[in-house]
């Protein structure tokens, strides 16, 4: 396909800073842990569940620990104490802590295993868990080889009636239309729940409740629709918010295939506490590897707040911190799906140049990436005519630089929920661009010296002197100034602060490790 000429030098500066950024987040975290990541280890060993006030077992353990000043030496080995001394299996236990007849740490105290005893019993039990996401994960590469996943851009569309079977009927009638993506959009401020909601459900607000239920409902839909048009469907949902590890966990066991899940969304966006929000995407993106999951990063939620054209080096730049941040959690690049967008101001001449420009840098920058390019929003008016000709450019500029996963605009962005025939349209005028433009990128040549590749030059080398300032101050006091999207946070403040806690000298969480291990070898 056509190229830019890039500066490698440049390139090379960039990941160097983004790399000096990462050390000083792992410094920030060190020696920390997060109830939402021990709430998720609970859940990776089997516990699962609500109470008769519907509060999850995970939470009510995870509480019970804390409160006993337990849980700094990790929720995995307090389990397992728990588990061989009223020589329970882990359902048996949830049901009677649900049911308020166990209380773990009184169980805990009554364990006579040592220590060594305890963390084989706990490797054991961790093993046959972690199998049961491998074989989730072969299912997946079996499924797509036996069906088709489409050509790239996938066809990317959201279903968001805050009802899960309704969701479904909306699901099933894009995916017949040619979706090849089905994202089920989370019920408003999910991602500010501490906790994640349990069963099917069917009164969320702009959106459905992520819960494991859900997920399996889904899946199990679309994995009918899928053999009935020929084609693997691929499954998408949230993990951001403060059960970003938890929801992960419950997206590889249900065989979830991407992941919205960005290193500094919920900070910037939630207000989200930033060791609570570090910690745990370092986990969560464990996970994501573990299963294979491909993960949606955030960028193009800066230029919703700040100006495109003079800020699309923070795009980048962000960019390059969370495939940083991606690679320190065993992400190989092929599942990093780093997030921009189509979002100059269309009045602006010769912007479709300018967003060619941005486009086909963040290509050649992150060559194995399966991007995620995402539709304009900002300047759609109203005008469903004028919205349905800006989302055709967007699609050819798609085309014409190979991005990866395409998130399709609607005509009625700025209106109301897309209706299924509002959908039905975006999915032609894709399809229709995709087929007519194929190969359109390899009959092209960009000018030297040209427009486009001037403002690659530009946004390439504002990228790297930003990145380069991170670098010297360091990522958390950037964060603090508003370096990004002019959002300022605290590194003290925001929710969920109460849930970090710090490490014990004996702590341990055998998932990491387990698959730290697995990943680091393969």
């Amino acid at each position: 396909m056509a190229e830019l000429e890039v500066d490698e030098k440049l390139v090379a500066d960039c990941h160097k800073a983004a790399a000096e950024i990462a050390d000083g987040v792992d410094s920030f975290i060190s020696g920390l842990t997060t109830t939402s990541v021990e709430r998720t280890v609970i859940r990776l060993l089997g516990v699962n569940g609500v109470d008769a006030d519907k509060v999850p077992v995970p939470n009510i353990m995870v509480d019970q620990l804390k409160e006993a000043e337990l849980l700094n030496e990790g929720a995995a080995h307090c389990l397992g104490k728990a588990l061989l001394a009223g020589s329970y299996e882990v359902e048996g236990l949830a049901r009677a802590v649900a049911r308020g007849e166990a209380y773990l740490p009184d169980l805990i105290k009554q364990c006579r295993a040592s220590r060594e005893e305890v963390t084989s019993f706990v490797s054991d039990l961790v093993e046959a868990k972690a199998g049961k996401i491998k074989k989730t994960r072969q299912e997946r590469e079996e499924l797509k080889k036996e069906l088709s996943t489409g050509p790239r851009p996938w066809l990317y569309v959201i279903v968001a009636t805050g009802n899960i079977y309704e969701d479904v009927r909306q699901a099933r009638a894009a995916a017949r239309q040619g979706a090849d993506i089905i994202a089920v959009i989370r019920s408003t401020a999910q991602s500010l729940l501490d906790y994640v909601p349990y069963g099917p459900t069917t009164e969320g607000f702009g959106g459905t409740y992520a819960t494991q239920e859900n997920f399996r409902i889904m899946r199990e839909a679309l994995d009918e629709v899928g053999q009935e048009v020929g084609r693997y469907i691929q499954l998408v949902n949230y993990c951001s918010g403060l059960c970003m590890p938890e929801i992960a966990a419950l997206g590889a066991l249900e065989r979830l295939d991407m992941m919205l899940n960005d290193a500094m969304y919920g900070i910037l966006f939630r207000d989200i506490n930033m060791k609570r929000t570090f910690i745990d995407q370092y986990f969560s993106r464990l996970i994501n590897a573990y299963a294979g999951i491909i993960i949606n990063t955030g960028e193009d939620n800066y230029l919703t707040t700040a100006d495109s054209l003079t800020e699309a080096h923070t795009v980048i730049a962000s960019q390059f911190i969370n495939q940083e941040l991606a690679r320190r959690s065993c992400l190989p690049p092929e599942l990093m799906g780093l997030g921009h967008a189509f979002e100059i101001d269309p009045a602006l001449e010769d912007g479709f140049l300018l967003e060619l420009a941005q486009a086909q840098l963040v290509r050649q920058l992150f060559p194995e990436a399966p991007l995620k390019y995402m539709p304009p929003t900002k300047y759609m008016t109203g005008d469903i005519f004028q919205g349905h000709l800006q989302d055709g450019m967007f699609n050819l500029a798609s085309i014409i630089t190979g991005q990866g996963i395409q998130l399709l605009g609607m005509l009625t962005e700025a209106i109301h929920t897309p209706f299924i025939q509002d959908r039905a349209l975006s999915l032609d005028n894709a399809r229709y661009i995709f087929n007519n433009c194929r190969n359109l990128g390899q009959e092209l040549e960009f000018k030297s010296g040209g427009r486009i590749q001037a403002r690659a030059d530009e946004v390439l080398k504002e990228t790297a002197e930003m990145l380069a300032e991170i670098g010297k101050k360091g990522l958390i006091p950037s964060l603090e100034e508003g370096i990004f999207a002019g959002i300022k946070r605290p590194r003290t403040g925001g929710k969920g602060s109460d849930g970090v806690l710090e490490c014990s000298r004996h702590y341990y969480n055998p998932f990491a490790d387990l698959f730290r291990k697995e990943l680091s070898s393969q």
